[in-house]
């Protein structure tokens, strides 16, 4: 049985939203409706499912993370109903599209290396020579620890921009609608933290994302966020 909380639409609503903005063009649909998730709640771990526990497909557009509010946005870009919805969050949060803990997208980087997939890691065609890569072994927290137990580790190399090396001419490269990750120096992780890059037509450029800190989906000047962190890893939808 699947669990749903719609927040503050209705299912008619939805299906009404999804109808209208099916038009638009893919940037202009993902600021829209990213936008429409602003002061949205932050909750952690809203998600059923584990080693030990029967996963479950959770919609919650009421509360957010920072992973779960691209999700929710991604599927919203990709629908013209709310059952088209559904469908669509399967495919994306799960490989294979199977509501099973074992095949959920963990990790950012999932989203482009796991099949099939529905964005492109466009980092190292962005930023060029200032990109950088790791290899990683995903999901080991330090020695016979895991991140997520009952997990295998993921081998993968990483590409990112260290913050230092985003100037004017990469975010110049940047799409509204892209995911970005924050890189993380933790050998078993590729991101801490996603969200969602904005140029606005002023030339006002955001990252708009769910915060832990502020409690709720927010959006911040881009530079001055990145530049506080270790880097970027730059997600592209596949239109």
């Amino acid at each position: 049985m699947d669990i749903v909380n719609t927040g503050k639409w209705s299912y008619e609503e939805i299906d009404t939203l999804l109808i209208e903005t099916s038009t638009l063009d893919y940037q202009k649909r993902i600021d829209f409706i990213s936008s429409l998730f602003i002061s949205t709640p932050y909750k952690g771990n809203t998600l059923i499912g584990s080693k030990d526990v029967k996963e479950i497909l959770v919609i919650n557009l009421k509360e957010v993370d920072c992973f779960t509010y691209i999700d929710y946005v991604q599927a919203m870009s990709m629908s013209k109903s709310f059952d088209d919805l559904k469908e669509k969050l399967r495919a994306i949060r799960y490989k294979d599209a199977e509501v099973d803990f074992f095949k959920r997208r963990h990790f950012f980087t999932d989203w482009a290396y796991s099949k099939p997939s529905f964005v492109t890691d466009v980092t190292s065609l962005i930023g060029m020579e200032s990109t950088k890569k790791k290899e990683k072994l995903l999901n080991l927290k330090k020695e016979s620890i895991l991140y997520l137990e009952g997990l295998p580790l993921i081998k993968r190399t990483i590409y990112y921009i260290p913050s230092e090396r985003v100037n004017k001419s990469i975010i110049n490269s940047l799409n509204t609608g892209d995911f970005i990750g924050i890189y993380s120096h933790e050998k078993g992780l590729d991101v801490s933290h996603v969200g969602i890059f904005i140029k606005k037509d002023d030339g006002k450029t955001l990252f708009r994302h769910a915060s832990s800190f502020k409690k709720k989906v927010v959006e911040q000047d881009f530079l001055r966020y990145i530049s506080k962190t270790p880097g970027i890893v730059v997600l592209r939808g596949i239109k």
